[in-house]
């Protein structure tokens, strides 16, 4: 079965040459989301992590919906943090998507510096088979 793109309005377009997301053989491969507003592109939360990681798993959710998928099905995320500081309060609201169940493997990782000057980025593997 061909590698099938997943795209939904729902979501921000893509800011470079890549897919929403790619369903591969019951994987759901989603790339990584910014806190950006998928009705005009801008940047959300003026630099509030809370309110820019609300965002990020909000568009996240929005692909997973998407490709029928749901928070439960996600088997890996990682988590690109601009400043390690943040990773508390990352991780609480992350919590509230990820944290009940059985939570996904993760790696969270300080990053030199994101698209758009976001303070965060998540992307995320998910099992649809």
């Amino acid at each position: 079965m061909p590698n099938q793109a997943i795209t939904t309005t729902a979501a921000p377009a893509p800011v470079g040459p890549y897919n929403q997301a790619v369903l591969a053989g019951g994987w759901l491969y989603c790339s990584g989301q910014i806190p950006l507003d998928p009705t005009t592109g801008a940047m959300v939360g003026a630099g509030d992590v809370a309110a820019e990681t609300y965002q990020v798993l909000k568009n996240l959710k929005a692909v997973l919906s998407e490709a029928g998928a749901s928070a439960e099905q996600v088997v890996r995320t990682t988590v690109f943090l601009a400043d390690l500081a943040d990773f508390a309060t990352v991780n609480a609201i992350y919590a509230e998507m990820f944290g009940s169940g059985v939570s996904p493997a993760r790696a969270c990782v300080q990053v030199a510096a994101l698209p758009k000057g976001a303070r965060v980025e998540i992307d995320c593997v998910a099992w649809l088979g």
